[in-house]
């Protein structure tokens, strides 16, 4: 069974985007890679929300034409997509459950929290791959939507770097 990771960025206080949904406190891309290229050696597919699919579109050329890319989205897009982007408009618990019974390596999930939520209440992110940027952004969109029960993780590594950003890698609970 393919496994489902959650990697994402965060700030200090656990926002992923500014209010507006701006990403621009992100450390620059390029400067330092914190462990991006290996994680993504081996995945083969990814998640997305459509903001985070919109907002991906909105800094550049579509930087994952080599994986299979899902984007949720209950709208039709408004642009017409790369051709290794396929938009789902089912429900993303069963959609995903039956994706990680299909051979394939690892199911990166980007994001957005929306869409996040789902899954990690019903048990079908297998780790968690938070990148906490040392800012605090006061507000914003929060990475934790509603969780029905508390989780306890395990902790499968920690990674600094000099900047002060942090790696905190972690297995998630098996569900039944």
């Amino acid at each position: 069974m393919r496994k489902v990771v959650l990697y994402i960025a965060t700030s200090l206080d656990g926002y992923i985007a500014s209010p507006d949904g701006s990403v621009e406190w992100l450390p620059k891309a390029g400067l330092t890679d914190y462990g991006y290229a290996e994680f993504l050696n081996g995945a083969d597919t990814t998640l997305l929300g459509r903001a985070t699919y919109e907002q991906v579109l909105d800094s550049g050329p579509w930087p994952y034409a080599q994986f299979t890319n899902y984007v949720f989205s209950r709208q039709p897009p408004a642009l017409e997509a790369h051709a290794s982007v396929q938009f789902v408009s089912e429900e993303p618990v069963a959609f995903v459950r039956a994706l990680r019974q299909q051979p394939g390596r690892t199911i990166w999930l980007i994001g957005g929290s929306t869409l996040a939520s789902p899954l990690l209440t019903a048990g079908l992110v297998d780790e968690l791959m938070l990148l906490v940027v040392p800012r605090v952004l006061g507000s914003g969109i929060s990475l934790w939507r509603h969780q029905a029960q508390p989780q306890t993780l395990q902790m499968l590594r920690t990674q600094t770097w000099p900047d002060g950003t942090v790696l905190l890698h972690y297995q998630l609970p098996k569900k039944d």
